[in-house]
């Protein structure tokens, strides 16, 4: 199933991709969640990101690639740190570039959306508490980080989490493609084949530490090839299985 929060009526719904169609259910997929009989055409409705989650948890350096293209020594255990709700966006949503930064960068990366209240669940018991999968770029203003010798506020900025277009519930996320194109040129291609630390790794590392809650999602990691964004630019992050999360880049 693939799991989209969307817009029609003026009213916010869940619903599920079928095609080109959207077929409304009634409750959320955190509780009851019932198919119904209304279907909408995609292009009536707006796609918004598909969780409202309390936390946004996210892993640095998960792949070995991209460590070695930061110049960084390979992690021994997983670096997390936690991107604000207001950075989050959905499909279509401009990433704004803020002028405080002179280089943004994109990061394509694989999120887990968690299904119920997770806490010291051993990683062999950890995908009975995920309900999905979804596309998160990781969105960077890399001269910031650079500056700051940490993650916070290059990644804080409002705009800087889009997230969708829906929660797949039925993708092997250990071996999947994640991709990131700018302008239809890939920029980043990798698969989750190669993390560090695989997903089911992380989320119980994360709830030793956190009580994760339904909707809450963690960002595993990004592939080689980060680079720069400018304004006009269009760019699209791309996971087998789960779709295309394209967002227009502008400027204040």
């Amino acid at each position: 199933m693939q799991i989209v929060r969307f817009r029609a009526d003026g009213k916010t719904r869940y619903g599920a991709l079928d095609g080109s169609a959207v077929i409304e259910y009634s409750g959320t997929p955190w509780s009851v969640f019932r198919r119904g009989r209304r279907r909408y055409a995609l292009k009536q409705v707006v796609l918004l990101a598909p969780t409202s989650p309390s936390k946004i948890v996210a892993v640095g350096l998960n792949y070995r690639d991209h460590a070695l293209e930061m110049n960084m020594p390979i992690p021994e255990e997983p670096r997390i740190f936690l991107k604000p709700i207001s950075a989050v966006i959905g499909p279509d949503d401009p990433i704004v570039l803020p002028p405080q930064s002179t280089r943004v960068e994109h990061e394509a990366e694989l999120a887990v959306v968690l299904k119920k209240h997770c806490r010291n669940v051993p990683a062999e018991r950890v995908r009975d508490y995920i309900l999905g999968y979804t596309c998160l770029n990781d969105v960077t203003a890399r001269d910031i980080q650079a500056r700051d010798r940490g993650p916070t506020r290059a990644k804080a900025f409002d705009t800087f989490c889009p997230l969708g277009p829906c929660i797949a519930t039925d993708i092997e996320p250990n071996a999947v493609t994640v991709e990131a194109f700018v302008n239809g040129a890939v920029r980043q291609s990798g698969s989750t084949k190669d993390l560090i630390f695989a997903v089911e790794d992380l989320v119980a590392r994360v709830a030793e530490i956190m009580t994760l809650l339904p909707g809450d999602v963690i960002a595993t990691g990004t592939p080689a090839g980060v680079g720069p964004l400018s304004p006009g630019d269009r760019v699209e992050i791309r996971i087998d299985g789960v779709g295309a999360l394209k967002n227009p880049v502008v400027k204040l």
